[in-house]
Parts: C-alpha cells; structure tokens; sequence
C-alpha cells in the first residue's frame, strides 16, 4: 500500500514538474508576443478598410492581451506536447515513444494550418458576408474588441479541429482506433462535426456551410489515413510474427 501511495506521489510530482514548464513556456512566448503586440496588430488589420474603434481604454489593452495569448499558444504547443510524451513515455514501449515522438511536430504545424485556414480564408468572407448584410441600411463601426473576439472565434477553433487527422493516426498507430470502426461511426461523427461548426460560427447559414465542409472533408482525410496507418501496421506485425516463429524453429 506505501509503495502504491509512494508512485501516486512520484507521478503527481512529475505531472506538477510538466505542467509547471508549460506553464513557464506559455508566459515566456505570452510576454515576448506582447513586446511585439503592435507590430501584430497592424499585421492583421493591414487588409481592414479603415480604423477600429474602442469605446474605453482598457479595450486596447485587451486586444494586445487576446492576440498575445492567441500567439503565445500557438507557440506553447509543441512545448505542452512534447511535455506530455515525456510524462507518458515511461509507459510506453520503446517502438510506441519512437512513434509517438514523431507527431509532436505535426501537432505544431496542424495548428498553424487551422488557424490560417480560419484567417485567410473563412473570417474574409464571412467578415464581408456580414457587412455586404449592412450596406446601405445600417452605419457600420467596428469595435477593436469585437473584431478580434469575432477572429478569434472563427480561427482558433481550427487551429485544434485540424489536429483530428494527426490524433486518429495516432490512436490508430496505437490499436485504440481503426477505419472499420471510423466508417461505422460516420454519421454519428457527421452529426457532431456539424453540431460543432453551429456552435463556433456566427448565426448564419453561409458561416456553417464554410465550416462545415472542411470539416467533413477533414473526417474523411482522417478516415483515409487511418487506413493508411492500420495497413502499414498489419504488415510490421506480419513481418514481426514470421521472424519471431523463424527465430524459434530455428
């Protein structure tokens, strides 16, 4: 009993020591995007037809705070993942923590994706669906708070949702998943992946339809390459299985 409440405290140790250098990471990339805050505001305003309003001045402070945080995770990621693998790789076998280890940067570079498919191409057009609504019928003014919540909103939800092809090779790799199972579960999933693009986007029909289909489309990637992944380890475990009976025969 001691020695089962001695490793309970060696591992809450450990998770502590991991989630305390993320957090460490997190406030390091959060303090050095906010030195550069205003270099990334008018980044990403540059393509904005005018100036944003504030109705206060505590809001601009809020909006360097919201883009910092929103940079400062992007950047925290591989760090938070990488902390995660070290927690739960003495766990692993030594082919699963090669394997799992090789993820890590992909979970980076998905999320960049999604967020730059989120900016570059759904707040554009959902942005100028809504104002075109406006045009000669209301005087629009766009508060900074309102706008960067509104951005945020739309593109850092696809930061993570693009994670889901990296997460089901992963779980497959693993033999939690497989494309049986995924293609079973389809229109369960469908249902979920649309009740989820209502719940991100704002209330109209052409905000749901953009997000919904990518995020279809990236279910199905994810069903593809979990078919990909579940073939290939078929085959090592074959080849693993013949060697290991040729080892004994002879």
């Amino acid at each position: 009993m001691k020695n089962k409440d001695l490793r309970l405290i060696d591992h809450l140790e450990e998770l502590r020591k991991r989630v305390i250098i993320t957090l460490l990471a997190f406030i390091a990339f959060f303090v050095g995007s906010f030195v550069f805050v205003q270099d990334i505001y008018k980044w990403l305003v540059k393509d904005f037809d005018g100036k944003l309003a504030i109705l206060g001045p505590s809001d601009i402070l809020w909006v360097y705070m919201m883009i910092a945080a929103v940079f400062a995770i992007a950047a925290t990621i591989p760090v938070a993942a990488f902390q995660t693998w070290r927690f739960v790789s003495p766990a692993l076998n030594p082919e699963e923590r090669k394997v799992s280890l090789r993820f890590i940067p992909w979970l980076f570079l998905l999320f960049i994706a999604g967020i730059s498919f989120g900016f570059f191409v759904l707040f554009p057009a959902v942005l100028s669906f809504l104002t075109n609504l406006s045009v000669g019928q209301f005087e629009t003014i766009f508060t900074a708070e309102k706008y960067f919540r509104f951005m945020i909103h739309l593109t850092l939800p696809f930061g993570f949702l693009f994670e889901m092809p990296l997460a089901v090779m992963f779980l497959t790799r693993l033999g939690i998943l497989n494309p049986k199972r995924l293609a079973k579960a389809r229109k369960i999933s469908y249902f979920f992946l649309v009740v989820i693009s209502v719940l991100i986007t704002p209330p109209d029909l052409l905000s749901d339809i953009l997000v919904i289909i990518p995020l279809l489309v990236l279910y199905e990637v994810s069903v593809a390459l979990s078919g990909m992944v579940y073939k290939k380890k078929l085959v090592s475990e074959g080849t693993l299985h013949n060697a290991n009976r040729f080892a004994e025969s002879g």
